[in-house]
């Protein structure tokens, strides 16, 4: 959803490129909460950071604590940030229906685009 929000809100501005830890297919749900914006994620793929090879970045932020505690080493040019989201998946292991792990997607979703908003300028002073 974070690199939905970045390329619809700020593809002038920043390149975004996502990338996991342990990549799995894109959410439906996620691709549900979004296409309700107006933002088609369905195309985006999953990838690996393995898979990004030698790509130089001047900011990597993790946006789960599994991210955060494993990931990759990465230059000293590059700054490495941490913000942290709930994650959907987890949250609606006790949902009682659709529309209630739908809650989770909405809430989590609308938070991702209140931070990425403040983008760039929340990254001053980062590096």
């Amino acid at each position: 959803m974070a690199e939905g929000f970045v390329r619809a809100l700020k593809g002038d501005a920043i390149e975004a490129c996502s990338a996991g830890t342990e990549p799995k297919p894109v959410d439906p749900r996620a691709v549900r909460a979004m296409a309700e914006l107006g933002i088609d994620i369905s195309g985006q793929k999953s990838k690996s950071v393995m898979e990004l090879g030698d790509m130089e970045f001047d900011y990597v932020i993790t946006l789960c604590s599994d991210a955060q505690a494993s990931c990759p080493f990465f230059p000293a040019k590059t700054a490495l940030l941490h913000h942290g989201f709930d994650d959907p998946p987890e949250l609606v292991e006790g949902a009682r229906d659709d529309e209630d792990a739908m809650r989770h997607y909405r809430r989590v979703r609308d938070e991702i685009r209140a931070w990425v908003e403040t983008l760039p300028g929340s990254l001053a002073g980062a590096k």
